[in-house]
């Protein structure tokens, strides 16, 4: 029975079959790791480069925590509605600021997806390397030149 099944498999139709089944489970296996490596999307369609290269418009501004702790947190609702209420991209793009002010008609925060993580056992603090002068570009790229964020290194020290 088993030298059947070698006979078959070394014959034209087996390697054809073989080759299928190889193919099967490495496109499988591509689709799988670019599945896991695509970021979700973001509550609210975010860019930087408004808000950096026109607006000039620092990190620390909206990301306070890095001066104070580990995390460098998120801006609040509250903290670009502040700005974005004043602005008339806002009335004229209702529907890309629908999240935003949707959240701010119902006091909620917006469900932002992690982007650069660390592993769980890593312990890190922004605030040493902020105060030892390190500008934000160092590890995390020049986001003025990104339409999304995407992390540009492994973080590792």
């Amino acid at each position: 029975m088993i030298q059947k099944v070698f006979q078959w498999l070394i014959s034209p139709l087996g390697r054809v079959a073989v080759l299928i089944g190889f193919l099967t489970v490495a496109s499988l296996a591509v689709r799988g790791i670019n599945q896991t490596q695509t970021a979700d999307d973001q509550p609210l369609e975010f860019t930087h480069i408004p808000h950096v290269v026109q607006a000039e418009i620092q990190c620390l501004y909206c990301h306070t925590g890095a001066l104070r702790g580990a995390s460098a947190g998120l801006p609040t609702v509250n903290k670009c509605w502040g700005c974005h209420q004043q602005m008339t991209i806002t009335t004229q793009n209702p529907e890309r600021f629908a999240p935003l002010v949707e959240a701010i008609k119902n006091g909620t925060s917006l469900a932002w997806v992690p982007v650069a993580q660390v592993p769980d056992f890593v312990q890190f603090n922004h605030r040493p390397h902020v105060a030892a002068g390190l500008n934000c570009e160092k590890c995390h790229g020049d986001v003025s030149k990104m339409e999304i964020y995407e992390n540009p290194q492994v973080l590792n020290m």
